[in-house]
């Protein structure tokens, strides 16, 4: 059994991003999992609060999530043309202490997707996180691309995802991104 754990970039309760994750549960391929978090709960990155304290419980807890799964999906927003600060920040908390980064990183596959209410998605934050990804030492997977553009129109009030291309769109890369984990576990 694959699981995938999906990160949402952002806070909003009826975020278009965490309404993509939510939307893509039902449609993971039997047999395999996806679990959601966002960045709530987590603080600002502040290393004198690291060195007094350690890690805050929330960091902890998603330390643990990312190191028990297969895959990672990010649903990135886009916030002037880059990525969003509480999701780098919910990341950078994630690669505390540094020389940890490897047991929870490395080699992880991770898959990128992202909805925003502009023409563009999410194109710009989507590209932005492949230095992050590089850097943490994390396999990408390059082969599919999901943008949700003009999401404000494929979400109804309540975030759900309404637009039927858009959920095919989306089971189509879970496929992708799915095969490519299962591969990766094999190697």
């Amino acid at each position: 059994m694959v699981h995938i754990l999906g990160l949402s970039g952002s806070l909003r309760r009826q975020s278009f991003n965490t309404g993509l994750l939510r939307a893509a549960v039902p449609l993971v391929p039997e047999g395999s999992s996806l679990s959601v978090l966002t960045p709530e709960g987590i603080p600002l990155y502040n290393a004198d609060v690291e060195a007094a304290e350690g890690l805050p419980p929330a960091v902890v807890a998603l330390k643990d999530a990312v190191v028990a799964a297969d895959g990672v999906l990010l649903a990135t927003p886009e916030y002037n043309n880059g990525l969003p600060g509480v999701f780098k920040n919910m990341i950078d908390w994630a690669s505390r202490p540094a020389d940890d980064i490897g047991r929870v990183f490395g080699g992880k596959p991770v898959a990128v997707i992202g909805a925003s209410p502009g023409g563009f998605g999410t194109i710009l934050a989507q590209d932005a996180w492949l230095g992050v990804l590089r850097t943490l030492g994390t396999r990408p997977w390059f082969e599919g691309r999901l943008l949700a553009s003009r999401a404000g129109s494929l979400f109804d009030h309540d975030g759900q995802l309404t637009d039927e291309p858009t959920r095919e769109r989306l089971r189509a890369f879970l496929a992708g991104f799915l095969s490519f984990v299962e591969g990766a576990r094999a190697t």
